[in-house]
């Protein structure tokens, strides 16, 4: 009798835990449900959407972040990340707490988009150059909007003033170093992922550590770059998959009322703060798709101040599409999505608040940056190859910019060491 009584209070907790796993299917399997009837009864909307999506990824984000992929992927077989994490880990630690290999994905992030900095991350953490809250870290501060993309479709395309371009991505970017900067408390007594002591720090460190590539993982040439570029498009792929999905889904969501549902909602809290309600179906949108929130957000009939700030919140959420991408991506790791959902609410919240302060109601338009800045603002008129080119260069400048910085780093220690003799 005793033996019945301990196995029972067991089998319960397991049929409360089977339960509320069905619970989640069925609620899936309805949502699935709901969307298939939506394509059937809607077929004009759905392939609206389909074409909308398919569009955005193939003129934008494609050859935006193609080049990224396949470089990421090719200097992380080559060894190049295991060298700046060494050369870079004095930066990184101190300031974010995370392994120098954490400067790549910075540079990768900030310099391309969402959601290669949760790409590059979960390959640091399937290779052991991180531990699980460093990647948690690292994602949520290291996933930026492109940079071409806020300096020219928002900025210029949508606001019409190229001046702009500055405060929306140099919020955007504070935000996201601010961020950094508070995560490194984040557990910061977890231990850390093969980190190396203070006195290891040299450039002869550096470059033993680029040196100890296993020769039995070296790959040639021609295998290395044909295996870079197939799971480059295939990720592609997967990412132009998510965009067209959720195209349709604010289309199919618009039509059922479920955006304006969702924009009253929004309104109970921001309208009392003195927020436009004009920006609320913006806002709505944006928490699903950022490029169609910020486009809505830039042509409200709003003061432009709440433009900017609505269109900074859109960006710093990234939208439920993002979220996805980046959930795909470190899907085989042990990494966990809450951090990065958090500060993405954070991270909107204070880019909302550095657009407030830098906003400069009287600038005087695009007569004093457009020059020099042309050939950036036509970006998205040139063609394929050009935007490919454009991106893979600017991808190039920031590692080898950063290289330098590590080096100079790496000198100034050494003097410095020589002189406190």
């Amino acid at each position: 009798m005793h033996g019945v009584m301990v196995l029972l209070p067991k089998k319960n907790r397991l049929t409360v835990g089977l339960r509320k796993q069905d619970a989640l299917s069925l609620v899936w399997l309805a949502l699935a449900l709901c969307f298939v009837l939506g394509m059937v009864l809607q077929p004009k909307i759905v392939y609206d959407g389909s074409i909308n999506g398919l569009q955005a990824w193939w003129n934008i984000v494609f050859p935006s972040l193609l080049p990224f992929f396949i470089a990421s992927e090719i200097l992380m077989k080559l060894g190049l990340v295991r060298f700046m994490g060494a050369l870079l880990e004095p930066v990184m630690r101190p300031l974010f707490n995370v392994p120098g290999a954490g400067a790549f994905v910075m540079v990768i992030g900030f310099t391309s988009g969402f959601p290669i900095g949760s790409m590059v991350t979960a390959k640091l953490r399937q290779q052991g150059l991180c531990s699980r809250v460093e990647a948690e870290r690292l994602i949520s501060f290291t996933n930026n909007s492109s940079p071409l993309f806020m300096l020219t479709a928002v900025a210029v395309g949508m606001f019409g003033r190229p001046d702009l371009g500055v405060v929306i991505a140099g919020s955007h970017y504070l935000a996201n170093i601010l961020l950094g900067l508070l995560l490194r408390f984040y557990r910061r007594h977890e231990p850390h992922a093969n980190s190396l002591p203070p006195a290891a720090w040299s450039l002869r460190q550096a470059f033993q550590v680029l040196l100890q590539q296993n020769p039995q993982e070296r790959q040639p040439v021609g295998q290395l770059l044909g295996e870079a570029v197939a799971s480059s498009v295939t990720k592609l792929l997967h990412i132009g998959g998510f965009i067209i999905l959720f195209a349709v889904i604010i289309r199919l969501l618009s039509y059922a009322g479920v955006i304006d549902l969702l924009a009253s909602w929004l309104g109970a809290v921001l309208i009392p703060m003195g927020l436009s309600p004009d920006i609320l179906t913006a806002l709505a949108s944006g928490v699903f798709e950022m490029t169609i929130g910020t486009k809505l957000a830039s042509e409200a009939a709003a003061p432009e101040l709440q433009r900017l700030m609505a269109v900074a919140m859109i960006l710093g959420w990234s939208g439920l599409s993002i979220h996805a991408q980046v959930a795909s991506m470190i899907a085989k790791t042990d990494i966990r999505m809450g951090l990065f959902v958090v500060t993405r609410m954070a991270h909107g919240a204070l880019a909302a608040f550095f657009t407030f302060l830098f906003y400069n109601p009287e600038g005087s338009g695009a007569t004093p940056v457009l020059p020099a800045l042309a050939p950036v603002f036509d970006f998205y008129s040139y063609p394929f190859l050009a935007m490919v080119a454009i991106s893979f260069l600017g991808m190039v400048v920031s590692i080898v910019l950063l290289t330098l910085f590590g080096f100079s780093l790496q000198i100034l220690w050494r003097l410095g060491k020589i002189f406190c003799r």
